[in-house]
């Protein structure tokens, strides 16, 4: 989209410029519809605008259309003036917002807000099925409760076990000068860490990891190099400093924010880091923009979201 003085660069703006459902409507429209609204039944191009409703009718189906339909806006009776204004918020949060806080801000219920920020966090996936190349590296880390904040028993229960006991395990990959991936996996056992190597990353890359054995053999299909975090955390260009950087900004969001997250849900969390990592050079109305432009095609229903589906 072509920007013009007009358009918002901050929240204050945003929420000035958001606040007639008709700009709402139509910054919408021109954004998923650059030729013109398409019908999203039958196809056809051909059409008349109810401007009281702010609907759409195909002339070929008859059927009336919103700027919602067939995007995680679809169903929801939030008008898009709290939508955008909640989209604004999350894309350019550096530590993501609290369900509580989008409600209070929206003046919407808490229940609504935790809804609305899954589906916008849906919106802001960005996988890929290209490999990454160059040099990479790679990590896991736990996700789980912190034992000082459990009650004592509990505590004494999971200190007899790993690290990682009753924790969820995330793998992650940061291509250096590049993007972030990352994803929730079952252990960190040699099968499934090397599984998500040979899946994520380009044979012959460079591969920088710790000391875990369960990388090892990585170097038939890479330039496997380790750092020993016993001994040391740099040894020349082999370190994992930037990777464990994301960590440490995945995990004030978690714990900072949304201090309890449930393992069902935790790859959605993952998917907003990572676009705000993977974003990080964009300005905040580039983010919101490039969000915006993936709502249609995604819908998450609240069976979904609550496992009821």
């Amino acid at each position: 989209m072509n920007r013009t003085k007009n358009l918002p660069t901050n929240l204050l703006e945003a929420i000035r410029y958001f606040s007639d459902l008709d700009v709402c409507t139509q910054f919408v429209a021109q954004l998923r519809w650059p030729d013109g609204p398409v019908c999203p039944r039958c196809g056809g191009k051909d059409h008349s605008y109810l401007s009281t409703r702010r609907l759409w009718k195909c002339k070929g189906c008859k059927k009336q259309f919103s700027v919602k339909v067939g995007s995680i806006f679809e169903d929801s009776p939030l008008g898009l003036d709290k939508w955008l204004a909640g989209m604004w918020l999350i894309v350019n949060s550096k530590n993501g917002v609290s369900s509580h806080e989008v409600a209070r801000s929206l003046g919407i219920s808490q229940k609504s807000g935790w809804f609305l920020l899954h589906r916008i966090r849906l919106a802001m996936q960005t996988a890929s099925f290209e490999k990454i190349d160059g040099e990479i590296e790679v990590d896991e880390t736990f996700i789980g409760g912190k034992a000082r904040n459990m009650h004592t028993d509990v505590r004494a229960r999971k200190i007899t076990g790993t690290g990682g006991k009753d924790k969820a395990a995330v793998v992650g990959f940061l291509k250096r000068g590049g993007e972030v991936r990352a994803m929730v996996v079952p252990n960190r056992k040699r099968w499934t860490l090397q599984a998500q190597v040979r899946e994520n990353v380009e044979p012959g890359s460079a591969v920088y990891t710790d000391a875990l054995s369960s990388y090892s053999g990585l170097v038939e299909d890479y330039s496997h190099e380790t750092v020993d975090h016993a001994v040391e955390y740099v040894t020349g260009r082999v370190h994992t400093n930037g990777i464990e950087n994301f960590w440490a900004l995945l995990k004030r969001g978690l714990h900072g924010t949304y201090v309890s997250v449930q393992p069902f849900h935790l790859f959605r969390y993952l998917d907003e880091r990572m676009f705000t990592f993977n974003e990080r050079e964009d300005d905040d109305f580039g983010r919101f923009v490039t969000t915006l432009g993936t709502v249609a095609g995604r819908r998450l229903t609240w069976a979904e979201l609550t496992g009821k589906e």
